[in-house]
């Protein structure tokens, strides 16, 4: 679903801002750049500043905000800081819709749009899949979840924001998909930076025989890493349909496989001084699936022991 090319003037829909940390700023800066006439509110009144100087109305209070536009965008500290803002005036929500961008988890959000719908307004959960600079690129994944009839009613504006992509209806499903994303990027990065340290490992022997080197590991490892990940991105795609159906043939590279290829990893990570909490712990998960009776099976069946931790053959 892209976000398709500039904005006509009917799709400039109203919006107003809540919250003007360096991600709610961000965000009420992409609004501006497509043309929405767009209100700001914050806490702190100086946070609102830079944005009036680029054409934003800065309201006084959150009463005053909401009534500016149709459409508001929350994105606060948390739950307890949006309640905080909104329960006072929640009687002027009614008509609105409301786009909440503030972290939270899938019971928040189901007991957000029971709340919003309570004082008659619409409600989409979203993640934002991005850091504030990437604000405003068509290639920034933005999630939400909620009633499509209201996304689609309001997808030309979003798309200011980033890709707006719609999961479904359950309106916990955006900080469910944040979670599970977020959880991929941090075990990725922190692989690559494993490995960084590994290959790092030579640099400082060769310091240690009294060669000055300069140090290039993560420069030297992060080009391989990234056409790696390419590969690995297949392999994912390959796993998909195991995984939903549910049936592992070990076709590829078994776990059996995958278990003595790690051994190689934490071998040579502990010879060179370098923490292995992470390998360890990926080996266990291999190990509890061969003990399940998945040795013979695709490393996709590693999700068995996953979602079911019990799981013993």
């Amino acid at each position: 679903m892209g976000s398709g090319g500039g904005t006509s003037a009917a799709d400039r829909t109203a919006v107003t801002v809540v919250g003007l940390g360096s991600m709610g700023s961000a965000l009420a800066a992409a609004f501006l750049e497509r043309g929405h006439p767009t209100t700001v509110w914050n806490r702190s009144p100086d946070k609102a500043r830079p944005l009036a100087d680029r054409g934003a109305r800065p309201a006084a209070t959150p009463e005053e905000a909401i009534a500016a536009s149709p459409l508001i965008v929350a994105c606060v500290r948390d739950y307890e800081a949006l309640h905080s803002v909104l329960d006072p005036v929640a009687g002027r929500l009614a008509g609105k819709v409301l786009v909440n961008l503030t972290s939270g988890s899938p019971e928040q959000a189901h007991e957000a749009v029971a709340w919003a719908g309570s004082h008659g307004a619409d409600y989409l959960d979203g993640a934002i899949m991005t850091t504030p600079p990437g604000v405003g690129s068509p290639d920034m994944m933005f999630l939400y979840s909620g009633a499509h009839a209201v996304f689609e009613a309001h997808r030309p504006a979003l798309a200011a924001l980033g890709d707006p992509l719609h999961l479904g209806t359950d309106p916990g499903l955006a900080s469910l998909y944040d979670a599970a994303l977020l959880g991929l990027m941090w075990s990725t990065m922190t692989g690559w930076l494993h490995g960084t340290a590994l290959v790092g490992a030579g640099e400082i022997a060769e310091e240690t025989a009294g060669e000055t080197t300069e140090k290039t590991a993560a420069r030297a490892f992060t080009p391989l890493a990234i056409r790696w990940l390419t590969a690995v991105a297949g392999f994912l795609t390959t796993y998909a349909p195991q995984v939903d159906a549910g049936r592992y043939p070990g076709d590829d590279a078994t776990v059996d496989i995958q278990i003595a290829a790690i051994d190689h990893l934490i071998h040579a990570a502990a010879s060179r001084g370098i923490d292995n909490a992470l390998p360890e712990l990926l080996k266990s998960a291999m190990e509890r699936a061969k003990a399940a009776g998945h040795g013979n099976d695709s490393y996709a069946s590693v999700i068995e022991v996953l979602k079911n931790p019990a799981v013993r053959k």
